[in-house]
């Protein structure tokens, strides 16, 4: 179905942090597959592990036990502190299974109408529920009626949640990303989390943080949420995770684990051999070679690079990030620069109209940071119209 503007290229081979063309042309991944490349492409140690795991067993489904799957689920909450996990294929299934515990929870309480706290600029999935929680009309329209059962707020505005819990009687979790990602890489602020935290506590909500395209260490942590020194009642999971395979996670926490019983949820694919081997390799080599570290002083690198090579040009209205989630903020749409960067051998995205986001593996490299300011910064300069 023709639900993709695809750029007019096509990969047959990846490299580290570069892919190549049909006719062998070289490019610098900044991308990630959109956050999802955490090891870039081809690494040796994940190559080996799949091709091993799948020359013994792929898949049996979730109507037996799973080793691989046990294994990653202890990893993942002894790394988070959570105590159950959920595994399915993908970011918005994830975040369904929140949505449904949630209503679960809720309903146990004897809430008929149980209602999420959601913010603006949100993104957390395209399904009818995943859709309905996100903050951007574009990508809702036609597709009414939405889900009920939302309540939208501000994002990082503490006053907004304040006033919900003081007049919505209904509500029973908060759903949030600390890095909206489609949302322009908008960071939420440690104090607004702790608060956050603060307020489900007190109202008995629960504490969902959606850490899907911000976790699996992109921000120099495991999770993004943990630089707040918090733990949530909820985490989903899924992107970097397997680094191209996929797989997605619900974890829970506190009162939020031991809702589900046999039969209220489930998924044939998730949590397979294959997909958990790609996640545990994942974990072990971002640990083994402190990618989160590197991570952080990438990702500082790049923005003071692009802080001195864009410093002065009107248009540019900020630079921000986290480890390596970046934005580049201009003061109109700049989709454009998608096509002139893959023209110039470079793999960038734009979202929220003005914001170029760069996603780069957690295995960039000093010259890779070098290459992607010494395309990039001319390239935002020539759109912006700025004389160099």
């Amino acid at each position: 179905m023709n639900t993709y503007a695809r750029q007019p290229v096509a990969f047959v081979r990846g490299e580290g942090c570069h892919v190549f063309d049909e006719a062998g042309r070289r490019y610098l991944d900044a991308l990630a597959g959109i956050a999802v490349n955490t090891l870039g492409h081809g690494h040796p140690v994940l190559t080996n592990a799949l091709a091993e795991q799948a020359g013994r067993l792929m898949h049996v489904s979730n109507i037996y036990r799973v080793p691989e799957q046990e294994r990653l689920a202890d990893r993942l909450a002894a790394l988070s502190g959570m105590d159950e996990v959920f595994f399915c294929n993908s970011g918005c299934e994830a975040n369904e299974a929140a949505i449904k515990l949630a209503r679960m929870v809720g309903h146990q309480r004897g809430i008929d109408n149980p209602a999420i706290v959601v913010m603006e600029k949100a993104f957390h999935g395209r399904t009818l529920a995943t859709l309905s929680a996100t903050g951007n009309r574009k990508v809702q329209a036609g597709f009414e009626p939405l889900v009920g059962g939302f309540v939208r707020v501000p994002f990082d505005d503490l006053a907004a949640i304040e006033a919900v819990a003081a007049h919505n009687p209904n509500v029973v979790a908060v759903l949030f990303e600390p890095i909206q990602g489609e949302g322009g890489i908008n960071i939420a602020h440690d104090d607004y989390m702790q608060s956050l935290r603060r307020i489900c506590d007190e109202k008995d909500w629960l504490f969902m943080v959606d850490e899907v395209q911000c976790g699996i260490g992109r921000t120099g942590v495991w999770f993004a949420h943990q630089r707040a020194a918090i733990r949530p009642d909820v985490m989903t999971l899924a992107k970097g995770l397997g680094s191209g395979v996929p797989v997605g996670a619900c974890l829970a926490a506190g009162k939020a684990a031991g809702v589900f019983k046999p039969g209220n949820h489930g998924s044939t694919f998730g949590g397979n051999p294959l997909a958990c081997v790609a996640a545990l390799t994942t974990l072990a080599v971002i640990e083994k070679d402190g990618l989160m570290a590197r991570a952080t002083q990438v990702g500082d690198a790049i923005r003071a690079g692009f802080g001195e090579a864009l410093a002065g040009v009107a248009g540019v209205t900020d630079i921000r990030g986290d480890g390596l989630m970046i934005g580049i903020e201009l003061d109109r749409p700049c989709f454009d620069l998608v096509a002139k960067a893959l023209e110039a051998g470079l793999l960038i995205n734009v979202t929220a109209d003005r914001v170029v986001r760069l996603l780069p593996p957690l295995v960039f490299t000093d010259d890779d940071v070098r290459q992607l300011i010494a395309v990039l910064a001319p390239l935002i300069r020539e759109f912006l119209g700025a004389r160099s």
